[in-house]
């Protein structure tokens, strides 16, 4: 394992890797009110990728909630390029990952307690974490419902905690780039069709679904009536 990162764009700045039981999520929040945005927190580890990331929205909480969307696209990228392209990789409504029917990993996020929905916050804080390995002495199976990428044939020399970890920093940056520099409705577009692309299509979600680019909700639209389901009740 390397305590340095593969190389990433100038906008972030990698701090000292933490420990193995370390919370990188914990790291950045901590960070976000002294160092600000492009700070990068994460783990250094063998089993699994943890890292998260200090950005500085130009938006309402409401809205920039929705980079929690482009955090588990930008982890379904980044996962995606390192495995077997047959293993389906989709999306559990709003922040699991699955790999293969098992859940593999998340995304998180955060925010200053006192902003109000309709208020830019000062910070927030986007999270990802995806498992690599089961811990020694674990059985195939012995997690229900869950899985790991060494279990589905990623190839853990290649798809290392730091190349993965890099490579969702990567495609975090350039997916928020893109929802900022296009017009608001066309780059959310973008990163909504990216997201929906690999929800789960389970009975629940059933129909022709879309994201809400003012609160981030998803909505289902079927046999003529919409159904809203709020991101942050989600989150709760």
């Amino acid at each position: 394992m390397s305590a340095v990162l593969p190389e990433l764009p100038s906008v972030f700045t990698p701090v000292v890797p933490l420990r193995e039981a370390g919370d990188a999520m914990a790291r950045a929040v901590a960070l976000a009110p002294q160092h600000g945005a492009g700070s990068l927190a994460w783990v250094r580890s063998a089993a699994r990728i943890e890292a998260a990331v200090v950005l500085e929205p130009e938006m309402t909480l409401a809205a920039a909630r929705a980079a929690l969307l482009a955090g588990a696209s930008a982890l379904g990228d980044a996962l995606a390029a390192f495995g077997p392209p047959e293993v389906p990789l989709t999306f559990r409504w709003p922040d699991r990952v699955v790999v293969n029917g098992g859940e593999i990993g998340r995304v998180r996020i955060a925010w200053p307690d006192a902003c109000a929905e309709d208020a830019i916050p000062d910070w927030i804080v986007v999270g990802a974490e995806a498992r690599l390995m089961f811990p020694q002495g674990w059985e195939p199976g012995h997690g229900l419902g869950q899985t790991a990428l060494q279990e589905e044939g990623w190839d853990l020399a290649e798809a290392t905690a730091e190349e993965l970890t890099a490579a969702w920093a990567r495609h975090l940056m350039a997916g928020l780039a893109e929802w900022q520099r296009t017009d608001p409705a066309g780059g959310f577009r973008r990163l909504a069709e990216r997201y929906l692309a690999r929800l789960e299509k389970v009975e629940a979600l059933d129909g022709k679904r879309g994201l809400d680019p003012a609160t981030g909700d998803l909505m289902v639209d079927r046999d003529g009536a919409r159904t809203r389901f709020p991101l942050t009740e989600a989150l709760a």
